[in-house]
């Protein structure tokens, strides 16, 4: 029957059915192919970079490395800087004979820069490392110039750095006798604000008033007027102090005095509202406020406290 189908079945039918079978049999050894291929290309991935990734690698690998000089650059601008700040502090320390100021939280602004820090991308990291850079820079070069001015006016001072006025004119360890301070004030007796050339300090009557550097006396005041008793002291520098409201005193015109000694006791006298001592440093013929000279006396905690006592606003008693 078999052969009989086979002898009524059209050529072209055997020539159909042959394609057929030789498709079906291309397209299996493609799909074959094709597997092997993508198996080859995984398999060779895994173990060879391609072109694209190998410059890739490459560009990573030159950034690890620039960011690696970078920082060793940062870590030695940053160890320049310190030792220059730590020179202009012993500058300071033997210059004013007192420890430099120190008003900042430094560890707790350092750990609010470490977190800011976390939350910034690779690029504003490097934009910042770059900016932070130039300013270190920078800024060695101002401290150099300040260390060789502050070099230079100390050769130029020598001994004379103890005609500073650098000390209170009164004993005043608990910093709680300072009643008006440097500035605008209500004046008591004309019921105004009026400028307030220094510093008051309420202490009793006939407390000991010191010379708050080396200088000479310039001149002493006893006759009537608003400040009564007063002495002044010139420093040399450009220096001078004024004590004024005094109820004795102990020197006379022309005497020569070092820091520390007595010069006077406090008192009443001119227009005054209470016992006090109204206390004034002039540099260069200028009034400026006498608490930022306590530096020989005051420890940095001393001096903020003394600003604030300052700043909370005081009746003069002059």
């Amino acid at each position: 029957m078999e052969e009989n189908e086979k002898r009524i079945r059209p050529p072209w039918f055997d020539r159909k059915l042959h394609f057929r079978r030789n498709s079906v049999r291309v397209l299996v050894h493609l799909f074959v192919w094709i597997g092997v291929a993508v198996l080859f290309y995984a398999g060779f991935s895994l173990f060879f970079d391609t072109p694209i990734e190998y410059r890739l690698k490459q560009s990573t690998r030159k950034l690890h490395q620039e960011y690696a000089e970078l920082s060793a650059r940062y870590d030695e601008i940053q160890q320049v800087l310190e030792n220059v700040v730590e020179r202009d502090r012993n500058v300071f320390r033997i210059l004013f004979e007192a420890e430099p100021y120190d008003f900042g939280s430094i560890e707790y602004d350092r750990w609010q820069n470490y977190e800011k820090l976390l939350s910034k991308s690779n690029r504003e990291l490097g934009k910042d490392f770059f900016a932070k850079s130039a300013k270190f820079e920078k800024n060695i070069t101002q401290l150099l110039r300040s260390q060789e001015r502050l070099e230079s006016t100390m050769t130029a001072a020598g001994e004379n750095k103890n005609c500073i006025p650098a000390i209170q004119p009164v004993i005043n360890p608990d910093l709680t006798l300072l009643t008006a301070s440097f500035g605008l004030r209500i004046q008591p007796f004309y019921k105004k604000l009026m400028p307030h050339s220094g510093v008051d300090y309420t202490i009793p009557e006939g407390s000991r008033v010191f010379a708050t550097a080396d200088g000479t006396v310039k001149e002493v005041i006893e006759r009537r007027s608003s400040t009564a008793m007063t002495i002044i002291l010139d420093h040399g520098n450009g220096y001078e102090t004024e004590y004024r409201h005094l109820g004795k005193i102990s020197v006379r015109r022309g005497n020569r005095v070092r820091r520390g000694d007595i010069i006077a006791l406090s008192g009443n006298t001119g227009l005054s509202l209470s016992p006090h001592l109204h206390y004034e440093v002039r540099h260069n013929g200028l009034r400026v406020d006498p608490i930022h000279y306590f530096f020989m006396e005051l420890t940095p905690q001393q001096y903020r406290r003394m600003m604030q006592i300052a700043q909370s606003g005081m009746q003069s008693f002059d």
